[in-house]
């Protein structure tokens, strides 16, 4: 059986905050494993700021030429408030907790997929199939 082609893969993700608006995560990628992990802004503790970030990563594997099976995390982290000091000028410890949608989809390739709803907004995927 001769080899399959290598493809490149246009992974595209949406978000819609009632909020904040809309964000978007896309990279181009081949079958196989990917990771994104970039800072999405900051948040203030004690007039310091502190970093928050979006993580993207998971698993694409073509199923046929119209159609993949994705397994997908997609996250952020969350800082939160340790410990404070009653010291002028010390400030607070924080640590990050990271919180997400991590599942499995089968996607067609050029159809968005909508992933995850509720009050507060909605997810959507979009896996394009042959991106140069």
């Amino acid at each position: 059986m001769p080899a399959k082609p290598a493809v490149n893969y246009v992974i595209r993700v949406e978000w819609k905050d009632a909020k904040k608006g809309t964000n978007a995560l896309q990279i181009v990628t081949t079958e196989g494993s990917f990771q994104l992990d970039t800072i999405s802004g900051a948040v203030k503790i004690n007039n310091a700021d502190v970093p928050t970030t979006v993580k993207l990563s998971g698993s694409l594997q073509e199923l046929s030429p119209e159609k993949g099976r994705l397994q997908l995390f997609l996250g952020r982290t969350v800082p939160y408030v340790t410990g404070t000091s009653s010291v002028p000028g010390s400030g607070s410890s924080y640590s990050q907790l990271q919180v997400g949608l991590n599942s499995n989809f089968v996607v067609t390739f050029g159809k968005p997929l909508l992933i995850q709803a509720d009050d507060s907004g909605e997810v959507i995927i979009l896996v394009k199939r042959g991106a140069d």
